[in-house]
């Protein structure tokens, strides 16, 4: 089995990762590895934009105060500030590489950013591209990777593992000397050795049977760095979506928070307007106050869904500042300029994830984390909307620039040992994974969904527990597929997240206990050290 070497590894070819990678590309050879298509990311779905202080009349001040009360004690000022402050400079290399974000004129022909607002922002400070703003930016990223030749993008490569020279046997200190992969395509496994690796994997929406998020966000990059003994930090934030398209056609189509920035109202299935009885905000709350509202009307009436309504605005507005939004809705038959939409809360984004410093670095020497699966301190209990795009750029960056002063320090060689496969034979009972598929997916999302109990959250405990045995005992029995390896990931992601809720008696943020519906003074994080060795405890 051949060694594949690199300067340096990027897993993920999102945001984070493709940034990293542009910048490293000017040091040395950048392999990003995507788990399938390069495109097939959070990022690329993204649809509302970057929050950024462009206005003259908004302030650096301002953002960071929206951020931190949003995060509801528990994001790092001095982090929150760091990342907020370097986001011009990156959206200003975005629009060199080809980027535009839409404009607008003023009176006397000036030309102006077109900003939106979206909720918890108390100033329009969100730069778009339509309202298609992360497929734009991907394409062009992806574009520039592809036409620079220090950069190799390598699709349809699944991590398996990191590779630590505590893991091998090699002397030293342990350090991260990068991954083994399965090829989806040969169904061969291979080692790549890199002198740095970054982990810009993405998120753990799948974790959840309802999800704005693509197949591929099963948190495969928590669960690696957890199995390599990073510390994982926050896991019990998981934010939910508040407005996902409710159709029987439709999966993981998300309604931009944009929507309801532009006047968008929720209403239960009667026709009444109802966040108002929840936050002086109305509908420009929150996502965590949003979701809870709206799965308190949906559970006391019995409503599978409610609506959120913008008919109110003029079908040229709708189809110029949501055209390809307004176009999806069509094909499902709404026409929201005469329609409500019928909408359900969904799992969109960890604020949790693998303990990271803004320049990626984490315990683990060669080892570096930026994006949705590191956890810097800027989003906190709950993250503002449009921060994640923004964290992304300024992480990934800076990421780069700290590896490009340090990398030349682990470019030692060394020998990787094949990949061992044991006794284990080919399955012929793929029925069992996707049984246990389903089994952890229905579990979190009955029992650690949107509000959360400590008697729901023993039951997830011991059914994941189960499951996670089952688990074990199948990877060590069949040879691995990418299915085997996404459904251990969720299994242990969903541990993470079961033990990170168990250990906060208190509702903040995201998190929200209906036997302890109020928050404590204890605004310490939670994170777990220990590697996943058995059973939860």
């Amino acid at each position: 089995m051949k060694t594949n070497s690199y300067d340096f590894l990027v897993i993920g070819s999102g945001l984070a990762g493709l940034t990293a990678a542009m910048e490293l590309s000017k040091h040395g050879h950048v392999l990003v590895a995507s788990k399938v298509n390069a495109s097939e990311c959070n990022s690329f779905y993204a649809q509302g934009g970057i929050a950024c202080v462009v206005d003259p009349e908004d302030t650096i001040e301002a953002h960071v105060a929206d951020t931190l009360s949003t995060g509801s004690g528990l994001s790092d000022p001095k982090i929150v500030e760091q990342i907020i402050q370097d986001g011009y400079a990156r959206i200003a290399e975005l629009e060199n590489l080809g980027i535009e974000f839409d404009q607008r004129k003023l009176k006397g022909k000036k030309t102006v950013y077109d900003l939106g607002q979206e909720g918890g922002h108390s100033h329009r400070r969100v730069l778009h591209a339509g309202d298609i703003t992360g497929q734009s930016m991907m394409k062009v990223l992806i574009k520039r990777a592809l036409e620079n030749s220090n950069i190799t993008i390598r699709e349809n490569l699944m991590a398996i593992d990191l590779i630590t020279t505590d893991w091998i046997g090699h002397p030293g200190k342990n350090r991260c000397v990068g991954a083994y992969f399965l090829d989806k395509k040969s169904d061969e496994i291979f080692p790549i050795h890199a002198a740095c690796t970054i982990l810009a994997s993405g998120g753990l929406g799948k974790v959840y049977p309802y999800t704005s998020n693509p197949d591929v966000a099963t948190g495969d990059g928590v669960a690696m760095a957890w199995r390599a003994g990073l510390p994982i930090r926050n896991m019990e934030f998981v934010q939910f979506h508040p407005t996902c398209l409710y159709h029987p056609d439709a999966k993981s189509f998300l309604i931009s928070e944009a929507v309801r920035g532009e006047g968008a109202e929720l209403k239960d299935i009667r026709g009444r307007s109802f966040m108002e009885d929840f936050d002086a905000r109305g509908s420009l709350a929150t996502r965590d106050v949003t979701a809870r509202a709206i799965d308190f009307i949906m559970k006391k009436h019995g409503d599978p869904y409610v609506y959120l309504d913008i008919s109110h605005r003029s079908e040229s507005f709708l189809r110029e500042r949501f055209p390809n939004l307004y176009a999806a809705c069509l094909r499902y038959g709404i026409n929201m300029a005469t329609d409500p939409i019928p909408i359900v809360p969904a799992a969109h984004y960890s604020c949790g994830g693998v303990v990271a410093e803004v320049n990626g670095t984490t315990d683990l020497p060669g080892f570096y984390a930026c994006g949705e699966v590191a956890s810097t301190g800027l989003h906190g209990a709950n993250r503002l909307a449009s921060n994640s795009l923004l964290e992304a750029l300024v992480c990934g960056y800076a990421t780069a620039t700290e590896i490009s002063n340090v990398w030349e320090q682990f470019k030692e060689s060394v020998s990787i040992p094949d990949w061992k496969c044991g006794e284990a034979v080919s399955s012929d009972e793929a029925v069992v994974v996707e049984h246990n598929w389903n089994e952890v997916r229905t579990a979190m999302w009955d029992y650690v969904g949107i509000v959360r109990t400590e008697r729901r959250l023993a039951r997830a405990r011991a059914r994941i527990r189960n499951l996670r045995q089952e688990i074990k005992q199948y990877y060590g029995d069949y040879l691995v597929t990418s299915d085997l390896l996404e459904l251990r990931n969720i299994a242990d992601v969903a541990e993470l997240i079961i033990r990170s809720a168990e250990q906060r008696k208190e509702s903040r943020g995201l998190h929200y206990m209906a036997d302890h519906p109020d928050a404590t003074e204890n605004t310490t994080d939670t994170i777990i050290h220990d590697k996943p060795g058995g059973p939860l405890t």
